[in-house]
């Protein structure tokens, strides 16, 4: 019994076409146009194949390619296929095809393409080949804005970007990545903070904006923290948040919030890729702090990440605005978390648990009993007391109070109930020798009837 020979669809239909040119029922012109060939190529092919019927052979090997089955002579050299899969076992295991790739050249002098390390892992088993499912909903790509700092796009993304390795006691098991990118280039502003409090973001965008300006767009998600979520609240411009506040009163910058994560898609994107690629690269330097971890995204993850994945936006400049004078010197006042008290009767304000005894003189202004005042509390945890007046925001001068201030109290005393006492006058009272005269008389008056 012949040996099995395996061929492919495209090789069984060229054999049949050469056999039809052997059996001259076609001639060479068009047995080339049929296989896509030159004529000078199909007459090799038909020569192939009659050399191999002449050796005994079937004929079909005059069509197969000569180079099945041998190895390449640019093959990479075992030992160092044997090398790479090493690699990936002993310190890249979690590591993706793409950044395994870039590890090897950056750290190990290993040179090569995607498809070759993928091959290397798959046939070393270490690299599993995974089938992509269908998606059900569909979403089309939203066109890039055509200008740097036209929309920002903001996100928090909550996971152990330290692996356990954290010592700052409060975030030992999750961190909060707060991840801003700009939607024409891709360009991420990024920082590891506690949580994605109004506190945190607050300090976000206020070094955000001092140091590149104000953006036209930040577009985000309806996170509580940016917007009030009540069904009564819905297109009310009263219901704000203090991050709408802070960027649609004061600042100018338009808010928009996202329906689905999909329509900010590349920030959500980012944040995929940074717990993919920022949480090795953290671990390869053994960064244990978030202070350093901080340090290490601004200096160093960043910078590298521009350069390699940053894309040209459509038209040149940067739309980003410059802070006004004004808005310089009110940054703080901007970025502070504020709420209104009114003031009691003993002109003190309460706030946290905390009491502010006002002044009795002001400076600016005229403070009465129940004005409403706005307590102010910045960045730096210190207290602030304004009051609103047609002239603008007027600061008061006030001392915060060490102990609970004692209430006044009306005390109402019991009513007091007099008893009465009744009179007996003495026995020798002119009053008695009066009674006995006039009852005598009319005992008189009655023995005479």
């Amino acid at each position: 019994m012949g040996n099995t020979i395996t061929m492919t669809k495209k090789e069984a239909e060229r054999y049949n076409i050469i056999q039809r040119l052997i059996n001259q029922e076609i001639d060479g012109t068009q047995a080339a146009n049929l296989i896509g060939r030159s004529v000078r190529q199909t007459k090799r092919i038909k020569a192939s194949v009659l050399k191999a019927r002449e050796q005994g052979k079937q004929g079909i090997e005059g069509v197969i390619h000569k180079s099945r089955g041998r190895k390449s002579k640019k093959r990479i050299p075992q030992n160092k296929r044997d090398k790479i899969a090493k690699l990936k076992q002993e310190n890249y295991d979690d590591f993706s095809t793409t950044l395994f790739k870039e590890k090897l050249e950056e750290l190990h002098d290993l040179e090569y393409g995607y498809e070759t390390i993928r091959n290397i892992l798959i046939e070393k088993g270490l690299h599993k080949v995974r089938t992509r499912k269908a998606n059900k909903k569909h979403f089309s790509q939203r066109k890039r804005k055509e200008s740097y700092g036209e929309m920002i796009q903001y996100d928090g993304s909550y996971h152990d970007w330290l692996e356990g390795r954290c010592t700052d006691k409060e975030m030992k098991h999750e961190q909060c990545l707060l991840l801003a990118v700009d939607d024409a280039t891709g360009t991420p502003t990024t920082k590891l903070a506690k949580n994605e409090s109004i506190e945190e973001t607050f300090k976000f965008w206020k070094k955000y904006i001092k140091e590149k300006g104000k953006p036209l767009t930040i577009y985000l998600d309806k996170f509580s923290t940016y917007k009030v979520n009540h069904p009564n609240a819905v297109d009310n411009k009263e219901f704000k948040t203090q991050f709408q506040r802070a960027m649609e009163d004061e600042l100018g910058i338009n808010v928009i919030f996202a329906r689905t994560p999909q329509a900010k898609g590349r920030v959500e994107r980012m944040n995929s890729t940074f717990q993919d690629r920022l949480v090795k690269e953290m671990r390869l330097v053994k960064i244990s702090n978030i202070k350093d971890a901080n340090k290490f995204i601004e200096k160093e993850f960043i910078p590298k990440f521009i350069k390699k994945f940053n894309v040209k936006a459509v038209k040149k400049g940067d739309l980003h605005r410059k802070l006004s004078q004004r808005e310089k010197d009110n940054l703080d006042h901007i970025f502070s978390i504020k709420n209104t008290r009114k003031v009691r009767n003993d002109f003190v304000v309460q706030y946290k648990n905390r009491y502010f005894q006002l002044a009795q003189t002001q400076k600016n202004t005229t403070v009465y009993k129940k004005d409403e005042v706005v307590v102010e509390e910045y960045l730096d945890n210190s207290i602030h007391l304004c009051k609103k007046t047609n002239h603008g925001d007027k600061y008061l001068d006030f001392i915060e109070l060490p102990i609970k201030p004692a209430k006044e109290i009306d005390i109402k005393l019991p009513a007091v109930t007099k008893t009465k006492t009744t009179y007996i006058p003495p026995a020798n009272h002119p009053w008695r020798d009066q009674l006995i005269f006039k009852a005598q008389q009319k005992f008189k008056e009655k023995s005479r009837i």
